[in-house]
C-alpha cells in the first residue's frame, strides 16, 4: 500500500461533500433490532406499491432483459409529451429525477458560479452543487418554506440556477401561483429556475381545493430558463425502478441529452413508467389514501398537543422536541420515520404517509415515545 492519500486525489468539491443519507432499510432494522414486521414510513414512499398494470407488463418484459433499453426512450416519451402537451424534443429522461438535478449541475455550472436554495430544501441540492465546485447560497426560509423576494435578492453575477421544490421536501409548504408567476417574471433570463415538482401530484390533490396551485409546465413557453422536473417515484409508486423526467426548452434538453449516460433508465422503467401514466384508477386510489392519512396524523398529533408544519405533500414534519430519541424509541417499536437534522430541523421528524394501518401503528408508538 503506498502512502498517497487518495481523498486528495477528488475534485475539491467532492473531497468535503457528506454523502447522501436514505431512510433506514426495513432489512436493516429488523437485523439490528431483531424484529419482524417493521413499517417503514421515512422515504415518501406510495404505501399502496405498484399499479397492477406496471406489475404486468414488467413480467413481459423479463424475457428481453438481455437486449439495451431504448436509449432515447421514445414510447415514454411520446406518453408525457402528450400527456403535458408539449414535444418530445422537450423531454429528457432521468434515473430518478434526481439524475436530472445532476445532470443539469454538470451541464450548465461551473466553479466560478453560484447556485441558490432555500434553507431546509431538498438535500441534493446542495450535493450536485457542491460537486461540480460551485458555491452554494442558501437562503433563509419564511415560515418553513421558500421566501422568494430573498432569492431574488440573493442573485449576482456568478447566479447560474435556482432550484425551487413546490411543494417543498421536508416541509410539505408550497408556492401558489401568483407568487411563481411573478417570481419567474423578475429572474434574469440567464439564470436557470429549476421547479422541482416530484410532489406535484399529492400536491395539485389537496392544494387545489385552496385555489391557485401551480402546474410549472404552464409557463414553460414564456420562460426558456425554466426546467420542470417530475418522478415517478412517488405518486406513481415506482422508486425502486427509479425513473424521472424533465421538461424543459428543446435547447436546454438537447444539452442534457449531451451529458447524461447512455441507456440511463433501463427497459423495465421504460415500460412500467408508461404503464403507470395511463392507470389513472391506482393513481386515484393513491391520492385518497394520502388524503385520508394526513387527516390521521393532523388529528392525531392535534390530541397528543404537537406542532405540526401542514403539507401538501405524501408527508409531514412534526415538533417531537429531541427527535434523535424519539426516532430511536420509534425504531425500538419498528417504526421507521425521518430525523431532519440534517435540514436544519433537529425538533422535528418528518412522517411519510402509510396506510391506515400503518399511519394507526405510527400514531401509537408515537404517543408510547412522547410519553418516556
Amino acid at each position: 500500500m503506498s502512502g498517497v492519500n487518495l481523498i486528495s486525489l477528488a475534485t475539491k468539491g467532492v473531497q468535503a461533500l457528506q454523502a447522501y443519507q436514505p431512510g433506514k432499510p426495513l432489512e436493516e432494522l429488523e437485523r439490528e433490532y431483531g424484529i419482524s414486521q417493521a413499517v417503514k414510513l421515512a422515504s415518501n414512499e406510495n404505501p399502496l406499491g405498484s399499479s397492477p398494470a406496471v406489475l404486468r407488463v414488467i413480467r413481459d418484459q423479463l424475457h428481453n432483459l438481455a437486449r439495451y433499453p431504448d436509449g432515447n426512450g421514445f414510447a415514454l416519451k411520446t406518453a408525457l409529451a402528450k400527456k403535458h402537451g408539449v414535444t418530445t424534443e422537450q423531454i429528457t429522461l432521468g434515473n430518478g429525477s434526481n439524475d436530472i438535478l445532476e445532470l443539469l449541475t454538470r451541464a450548465f455550472v461551473t466553479p466560478d458560479n453560484s447556485v441558490i436554495f432555500s434553507q431546509h430544501a431538498f438535500a441534493v441540492y446542495p450535493i450536485v452543487t457542491q460537486s461540480v465546485g460551485a458555491k452554494a447560497v442558501i437562503t433563509a426560509a419564511c415560515d418553513w418554506g421558500y421566501d422568494l423576494d430573498a432569492i431574488l435578492a440573493a442573485i449576482d453575477g456568478k447566479t447560474r440556477m435556482i432550484f425551487i421544490a413546490n411543494p417543498n421536501n421536508p416541509t410539505g409548504t408550497w408556492l401558489a401561483h401568483h407568487q411563481l408567476e411573478k417570481f419567474l417574471s423578475q429572474v434574469p433570463p440567464e439564470v436557470l429556475v429549476v421547479l422541482d415538482e416530484a410532489y406535484y401530484e399529492y400536491a395539485s390533490d389537496r392544494a387545489m381545493d385552496a385555489g391557485d396551485y401551480p402546474n410549472g409546465m404552464q409557463w414553460l413557453n414564456d420562460y426558456s430558463n425554466l426546467i420542470v422536473t417530475r418522478t415517478f417515484s412517488k405518486a406513481y409508486g415506482l422508486a425502486g425502478l427509479r425513473v424521472g423526467y424533465s421538461v424543459s426548452h428543446p435547447e436546454i434538453a438537447d444539452l442534457l441529452n449531451r451529458v447524461r449516460q447512455p441507456f440511463n433508465v433501463n427497459s423495465l422503467a421504460l415500460a412500467a413508467a408508461e404503464a403507470a401514466l395511463e392507470d389513472y384508477e391506482h393513481l386515484e386510489k393513491g391520492l385518497a389514501c394520502n388524503v385520508s392519512g394526513m387527516r390521521q396524523y393532523t388529528r392525531a398529533f392535534t390530541d397528543l398537543g404537537l406542532d405540526y408544519i401542514p403539507s401538501v405533500g405524501n408527508f409531514i414534519c412534526v415538533k417531537v422536541g429531541e427527535a434523535a430519541s424519539i426516532y430511536e424509541l420509534l425504531l425500538r417499536q419498528g417504526v421507521i420515520v425521518r430525523p431532519i437534522a440534517n435540514y436544519g430541523m433537529p425538533d422535528f421528524l418528518r412522517i411519510t404517509i402509510g396506510t391506515e394501518q400503518e399511519n394507526e401503528r405510527c400514531i401509537a408508538a408515537l404517543q408510547k415515545a412522547m410519553s418516556k
